[in-house]
């Protein structure tokens, strides 16, 4: 064999010829050591941790399209309550509907409630009759929601 020719599978290295390393099964280590990539059980760690975060924000999510529905609700009550004391307050009587509210400039228009997403819902309650005018209708007293359920903090919609 001429020294500076390499056959079969010896390789020269600082000038010296040597025969590649092998394990004890006799496979080369070239083909033992690891080539670059993930294997399935990292793909399918990394894909369940995704999955996990994906579940928690959409939860998250979720939360925070309910706690803004209820804070309309919130407003929206408020607004319709102060509008019926303002009415009681310029005509010494309640309205007679919500709609009385609308036609006499009190509001511009009965607000949507936002869990049921209709402006028909809404619950009225009745004013005590008038003890110097039995024959009068009582009026709206106040307003509640007609959705049925329970909010984020235990209360029931009707409660609010």
């Amino acid at each position: 064999m001429a020294p500076n020719t390499a056959t079969g599978n010896q390789a020269m290295a600082n000038g010296k010829w040597h025969m590649p390393k092998t394990s004890a099964l006799g496979i080369r280590r070239s083909t033992l050591t690891r080539e670059p990539g993930f294997t399935l059980v990292e793909l399918l760690i990394v894909i369940s941790l995704i999955s996990i975060l994906a579940a928690m924000g959409l939860v998250q999510y979720r939360n925070s399209v309910m706690s803004s529905k209820e804070a309309v609700l919130s407003t929206d009550l408020f607004r319709m309550r102060d509008a019926i004391d303002q009415y009681y307050a310029d005509k010494s009587k309640y309205p007679s509907s919500l709609d009385s509210l609308v036609s006499d400039g009190y509001l511009r228009k009965i607000p949507e409630d936002p869990i049921t997403k209709s402006a028909d819902t809404w619950t009225t309650v009745p004013a005590e009759p008038d003890p110097n005018n039995p024959s009068a209708e009582p009026g709206v007293y106040d307003v509640k929601s007609g959705a049925q359920g329970t909010s984020l903090d235990g209360r029931s919609y009707a409660d609010f």
